[in-house]
C-alpha cells in the first residue's frame, strides 16, 4: 500500500528566534536607556545648588534646580527616549544612525551635569533678581549631588546607545505583517475579496478600483 499523500501548506515558515545573546543585550539596552532618560529627567527638576546673598538687612537664602543650571540634560533625556524607541521601528543603516543618537544624548547629558556641578551664575542671576540689583554676589555656595545624579543617568543612555551600535544588528524589528490601510490605520494584511455578484453595488466598487469582478 502506497503512503497517503502528506497535505501541502503553503504557509511561510516562521523566522528564527534571536540568539539568547541578541535577547539579553536587548533587554540590558532597554532596562539601561529607560533608567537613564528617567534619573536624568527626575534629576534636572532638583535642587542643585544653594548660596545666599547678603544684604544690608540681613542674609537671602536662594536655591536653583537643575533646570535653572541647563535644560540640556532634561531635552536630551526626552531625545534619548525617542532614540531607544526608534531603534526598533528603523533597520540597517537606520537603526545605526538612531543608536548613534542615543549614545550621544547619553554623552551630552553626562558631560553637561558635570559642567553644571560646578556653575554658579544660575545662583547669583536668582539672586540678584530677588534682590533687584546686578552683580549681587553669592556666599557659602553648596552644591547636592542631584547633578551627579543626572550625569549617571547620562551614562546610561550612553551604554543603552553603545549597546545598539555594537549588538543592535541582531535584534528583531517591529513586524512587517501590519501595514497601513486605506483610512491610516495599522492593522494586518488582507487580501483583497471578491464582489458578490448578487451586489450590483459591489461589482460597480470594483470596476472603480481597476479590478475584473469576473475573476
Amino acid at each position: 500500500m502506497s503512503a497517503a499523500p502528506q497535505p501541502r501548506t503553503d504557509a511561510a515558515p516562521a523566522p528564527a528566534a534571536p540568539p539568547r545573546s541578541a535577547r539579553r543585550s536587548l533587554a540590558a539596552a532597554l532596562l539601561l536607556g529607560a533608567a537613564g532618560a528617567g534619573l536624568a529627567l527626575l534629576a534636572s527638576g532638583r535642587t542643585w545648588a544653594r548660596g545666599t546673598a547678603v544684604l544690608a538687612q540681613g542674609d537671602l537664602p536662594r536655591t536653583v534646580s537643575g533646570t535653572d543650571v541647563t535644560g540640556v540634560p532634561g531635552a536630551l533625556a526626552v531625545v534619548g527616549l525617542a532614540a531607544l524607541v526608534a531603534v526598533f521601528a528603523v533597520r540597517r543603516v537606520g537603526r545605526y544612525a538612531v543608536a548613534a543618537l542615543l549614545a550621544l544624548s547619553g554623552l551630552g547629558i553626562a558631560v553637561a551635569a558635570a559642567l553644571g556641578n560646578s556653575d554658579t551664575a544660575a545662583l547669583r542671576e536668582k539672586a540678584a533678581t530677588a534682590v533687584g540689583l546686578s552683580g549681587t554676589d553669592v556666599h557659602h555656595v553648596t552644591h547636592t549631588l542631584w547633578p551627579w545624579v543626572a550625569a549617571a543617568g547620562g551614562v546610561l543612555l550612553l551604554i543603552a546607545g553603545l549597546l545598539a551600535l555594537f549588538r543592535g544588528r541582531h535584534w528583531p524589528a517591529m513586524s512587517g505583517r501590519y501595514e497601513r490601510t486605506a483610512d491610516g490605520a495599522r492593522g494586518p494584511r488582507r487580501a483583497a475579496q471578491a464582489p458578490d455578484p448578487d451586489r450590483p453595488e459591489e461589482i460597480w466598487k470594483s470596476l472603480d478600483r481597476g479590478e475584473d469582478p469576473t475573476r
